[in-house]
């Protein structure tokens, strides 16, 4: 295992707790914007999150990772979905998001066999 996801996300939402505490305004626009982003019918919210998850491998972003494979999970993506969209993140990414596409595959299967 490279990494353990479940316990980077927690790990994660203290240092995002705080700053939710420390800079509350910007946290606030931060929100709105991710209300807008998941807004709109034209796309599912699946989808979204697989084109966030492969935007976190492309940018080298492990919380990224971490927080959208399992928002995938959640809105029902497979693993075939996963893979096809570790492929396009590898595209656009070039040889380093080979790397990233391995840890947001393993990602979403330790994310994914958590919901059992």
């Amino acid at each position: 295992m490279m990494q353990d996801w479940l316990q980077l996300i927690e790990s994660m939402n203290g240092g995002v707790k705080a700053l939710r505490q420390g800079a509350p305004d910007v946290m606030k626009g931060f929100s709105a914007l991710a209300q807008g982003a998941n807004g709109g019918t034209a796309l599912d919210k699946k989808t979204k999150e697989l084109i966030a998850l492969a935007i976190g491998v492309a940018v080298r972003c492990q919380p990224c990772i971490a927080y959208h494979a399992e928002a995938a999970a959640k809105h029902g993506a497979t693993r075939e979905e996963v893979l096809e969209t570790m492929g396009m993140a590898i595209y656009m990414g070039a040889g380093p998001s080979v790397m990233y596409a391995a840890q947001g595959l393993e990602a979403f299967d330790q994310l994914k066999a958590a919901q059992g």
